[in-house]
């Protein structure tokens, strides 16, 4: 029969303008189990020599007095009383005058009445030389070792402490740099890389991980149990960090109905049904903003990474034993290993909430596992952190374009978004229940309100805080 289109919501999703309408919802003929559901003086200046300033035959004179020019004479030689008086600092007689030595200069010093200066000279210096020839200098050379040069006297240099500590921190960054170095290699080729999940669309303001939790049939608890090829992408999260602002961490339903390729399905089946780049291009449709990057995480390798770093703690408010994901929990919090946080993360018919609550409780788990593998704990023990390290790069699958560096960048981003200081939650739906005949139970998404709300996600203007229909609840 063919759908009516008054029938349809005018918030259908739709993965491209010329997308067939949403197919119309329809009453179950049998009474089917639905999932409940909830809405979320100047200084003192030194004088200059008297032996400089006023040359032989000269006379100092003082501030405020007029400058007399003396005829010169040829020098004489007193008597050794005279020059004796003469050097007496409290006679009444000038200074003598003298030629002024190239490698000495005569300290002067103003008189008391402030006429005239006087040269203080120690009295242990011998009488100014008065020969023809003038010494080359008049320091005295330092004393030279027996049968040594005179060089040899001279002390050994020491090295400073502010040299020492150069070449200490010139070490240690060699050091550091030879260890990142290694790390990044050892990092990148144990990275499980695989093509054709990234679509052309272009770049947006912010950085996206896309992270999808799959039920690879890989025999662990809570899994699969069929024999049914390929894999189903049952927890989707949007990772997004801003060049400024919080950084958030979204859910989208696995239930969402979208289309791929003209035919509608549940967004969980588009990478089975369609391919990588078409659930790619789903989530890119709900957004609005490019995907980077892709990260695909094991349900077997969370457990391998909550025991390689000695469980997390987590928390849940109902008593639960629910024999699907094999979960037994006390309501309350409690520190658990990797199987059930494992569990933790999987169950979803025993919660009031659903697949809703499910995807907040994968959300609780994510955060844990890199609050505690980012911690001084952790970080202080490099047995751990290998060990962390080695089980988280065996658990995940990522883009071709991923590196090291982006790596971890997702891993702070995480951290962040999960956070005090993070943003957190669900997209916005209309209906949580819509029937459509060859799918089932699905969940219309409300694609104006998401386009808006991943719109101030990538550019950092949205507060912090739980976002969601859910959070409205």
């Amino acid at each position: 029969m063919a759908p009516s289109p008054a029938s349809l919501p005018a918030s259908t999703a739709s993965a491209s303008d010329t997308a067939s309408p949403i197919p119309p919802s329809f009453t179950p003929p049998v009474r089917r189990r639905t999932e409940p559901t909830r809405a979320a003086s100047p200084a003192a200046r030194s004088t200059a020599s008297h032996a400089d300033r006023f040359p032989t035959g000269s006379s100092p004179i003082s501030r405020g007095t007029s400058v007399q020019t003396a005829k010169p004479t040829a020098p004489s030689v007193p008597p050794a009383s005279d020059r004796v008086a003469n050097q007496n600092p409290n006679g009444a007689a000038a200074p003598m005058s003298f030629a002024p030595s190239s490698s000495r200069s005569a300290r002067t010093s103003r008189g008391t009445n402030g006429t005239s200066p006087r040269v203080s000279r120690p009295a242990a210096q011998p009488a100014p030389y008065r020969g023809s020839t003038r010494p080359q200098s008049a320091s005295p050379m330092p004393p030279s070792r027996p049968n040594g040069p005179a060089s040899a006297a001279m002390p050994r240099r020491r090295r400073g402490p502010k040299r020492i500590i150069t070449l200490a921190v010139l070490v240690l960054l060699g050091a550091l740099a030879l260890a990142v170095f290694g790390g990044w290699n050892w990092v990148n080729g144990r990275l499980n890389k695989e093509n054709d999940w990234l679509t052309s669309k272009s770049n947006g303001p912010a950085t996206s991980w896309l992270i999808l939790g799959s039920d690879e049939r890989d025999g662990t608890v809570g899994g699969t149990a069929d024999d049914t090829p390929g894999f189903r992408t049952d927890t989707i999260l949007v990772l997004t960090k801003p060049k400024s602002g919080p950084s958030s961490l979204i859910s989208i339903p696995r239930d969402s109905l979208v289309q791929v390729n003209g035919q509608y399905m549940k967004i969980n089946a588009a990478a089975e049904l369609g391919s990588n780049k078409s659930l790619v291009e789903s989530v890119e449709s709900i957004t609005g903003q490019k995907i980077n990057h892709i990260a695909k995480i094991k349900f077997g390798g969370l457990q391998s990474v909550v025991n390689a770093i000695g469980g997390v703690n987590l928390c849940y408010d109902q008593t639960v034993s629910d024999p699907y994901s094999g979960l037994d929990w006390q309501a309350g919090c409690h520190t658990v290993d990797g199987g059930t946080a494992l569990a933790f993360s999987r169950m979803r018919y025993a919660d009031a909430n659903g697949d809703f609550g499910r995807a907040q409780r994968q959300r609780q788990v994510i955060g844990a596992i890199m609050s505690k593998a980012m911690s001084k704990e952790t970080l202080s023990s490099p047995a751990k952190v290998m060990k962390a390290a080695d089980a988280a790069l065996a658990a995940i699958t990522v883009d071709n374009k991923t590196s090291p560096l982006t790596l971890a960048q997702m891993a702070f981003a995480f951290k962040a978004a999960t956070g005090d200081d993070g943003i957190s939650g669900s997209v916005y739906w209309t209906d949580p229940g819509y029937m459509v005949d060859g799918i089932g139970s699905s969940v219309l998404l409300d694609d104006t309100r998401n386009t808006d709300l991943f719109s101030q996600l990538a550019a950092g203007t949205h507060a912090a805080g739980k976002v969601g229909t859910l959070a409205e609840g």
